[in-house]
């Protein structure tokens, strides 16, 4: 059981470090990324401290600490994902209404130069 908790505590600390290369390379924004540093860092935080996520266990009735760290992992991951989700139908609008905005644009440059 501990091994799997080191297990998690080295993939958080993979997940910061890919987070904070990604962002040095400008390959993520940075207000898309501090949601994902919160997530890494709550996950790493839980699994270097035994006592908190034993007390969840027993809050939450799960019965393994590890299984209760992927389940709190994995629910924090599916609300960024539909955090996301939502952020990228807003782009979708948004590209669709500039894309007829430019359509209008180019028919009345069009119906100027035919003047």
């Amino acid at each position: 059981m501990d091994s799997l908790l080191h297990v998690t505590t080295v993939l958080s600390l993979v997940l910061l470090a890919m987070i904070l290369i990604s962002v040095r390379r400008a390959h993520i924004r940075v207000e898309y990324s501090v949601s994902w540093l919160l997530a890494a860092v709550a996950m790493l935080l839980l699994s270097l401290s035994r006592p908190v996520l034993d007390a969840i266990t027993r809050l939450t009735g799960v019965p393994d600490s590890p299984l209760t760290l992927f389940l709190i992992a994995g629910t924090v991951f599916l609300v960024m994902f539909f955090r996301f989700s939502i952020i990228i139908s807003h782009l979708r609008d948004d590209n669709v209404a500039l894309a007829q905005r430019v359509a209008m644009l180019e028919y009345r440059v069009r119906s100027f130069e035919q003047e």
